[in-house]
């Protein structure tokens, strides 16, 4: 492709559920586009599955943040190359990314977030008995979805829930793209000095908690385990409670999907996997960038060429997905990509699907009825952040 497109012509989420349009010319023409990136930088946009998975699944390819160039603009201004962070793994190639993750990995596998389940279920619970004593109508984003994740999350890492306002706010404004810098930047700082200050207070009084057994471990500074709390919350908080706020949304308009979990509850596990392809709430940070020049789909990827990949168009692509545009709770989803690709995977997708299944149980069985409570294209949305979002889910009952 001779043209280049702007980074910022994808971007522009029009409809509750769909990704852009502009997502589905590329797929079908150019599926690896040459894109200019904000800070000039001419590289690449992957929208088909099949490349996708093999950008995120190829070494040759680096999440470095000392070299990659940003797809997008925070608050407005251009996010630079910057120095490894200790802890904050995410932007990081091995052996430091698997050094940092094999730490970790223990504390997210299938068997542990199983083990959490029943806890889960009880913080849902808990949240649905908060819902009928406000009666309806009430927002189930602030209601519900947010304070289920955030709970489970603070106990998980060992962050005391009752005094989440050092650190709750700091994800939400960080992925709003409307925020004040001033206000992103405070934020961050509160919520880092506060992870600081807690590690101490680990020190002195561990407890079973992910924090906890990472100082007991021995091999972390006070730096890499404060980064590494930043990195779990503002990777596992705004995702999930967006992903559950939205499946809701999604299901509440889709009645015939909804019927379809209600009538038979076994298809559960299933509608959450499709609820996760069909809304794909990560929407354009996922990057790599080449460490050697890569022929890639046709095209040379030079040493140097920064790839976005975009996870919503990999999990809309015809050629992996029957009607990808439908949801259809019955699909087989088998190889999407909500939760990425290859090594840098999300690290706690089984923990996340645990917080899912539970959250939409809860909500199904408690409210038979459960409804908007106001008329569809009045529910307020964050078409344009790193992460799609419902601002608030007013529902009755």
């Amino acid at each position: 492709m001779s043209d280049a497109i702007s980074f910022e012509m994808p971007w522009a989420r029009t409809h509750q559920f769909d990704p852009p349009s502009i997502f589905d010319s590329l797929r079908e023409k150019h599926p690896l586009a040459r894109m200019v990136y904000p800070d000039g930088h001419v590289g690449w946009i992957a929208t088909s599955h099949e490349v996708v998975r093999k950008v995120l699944g190829d070494p040759r390819f680096s999440h470095s943040s000392e070299i990659g160039h940003f797809p997008v603009t925070h608050q407005g201004d251009i996010v630079p190359n910057h120095p490894k962070i200790p802890g904050m793994f995410i932007h990081m190639d091995p052996p430091d990314h698997t050094r940092y993750r094999r730490l970790l990995t223990g504390e997210f596998t299938v068997r542990r977030a199983n083990q959490l389940k029943s806890r889960v279920e009880a913080v849902a619970a808990e949240q649905i008995n908060d819902m009928r004593e406000h009666g309806a109508p009430v927002d189930l984003v602030a209601s519900f979805a947010k304070p289920l994740v955030l709970r489970v999350l603070s106990e998980l890492v060992g962050l005391p829930y009752s005094e989440r306002d050092e650190y709750a706010d700091a994800p939400a404004l960080l992925h709003d793209p409307n925020s004040d810098p001033q206000d992103v930047a405070a934020a961050y700082e509160r919520a880092g000095s506060f992870f600081t200050e807690i590690v101490e207070r680990k020190r002195k009084q561990p407890g079973d908690d992910l924090l906890s057994r990472l100082i007991a471990d021995g091999q972390l500074t006070t730096e890499e385990l404060s980064n590494i709390v930043v990195l779990l919350l503002f990777a596992g908080y705004e995702t999930t409670e967006s992903v559950l706020s939205v499946s809701v949304f999604a299901l509440l308009h889709h009645v015939d999907q909804l019927t379809a979990v209600r009538v038979d509850p076994s298809k559960l596990n299933a509608a959450v996997e499709e609820l996760l392809r069909y809304l794909t709430v990560n929407q354009y940070h996922t990057y790599r960038t080449a460490l050697e020049d890569i022929e890639l789909n046709g095209e040379l990827v030079a040493k140097g060429d920064t790839v976005t990949v975009s996870l919503p168009a990999a999990n809309r692509d015809p050629a992996r997905f029957e009607c990808p545009e439908k949801l259809n709770v019955d699909r087989d989803t088998t190889g999407h990509v909500a939760f990425g690709y290859g090594i840098h995977q999300c690290l706690g997708q089984n923990l996340a699907r645990v917080e899912l299944r539970a959250g939409l149980s809860a909500l199904l069985r408690a409210f038979p009825d459960l409804r908007l409570a106001v008329a569809f294209d009045e529910v307020p949305l964050r078409l344009n952040g790193s992460v799609f979002a419902v601002r608030s889910l007013p529902v009755s009952w």
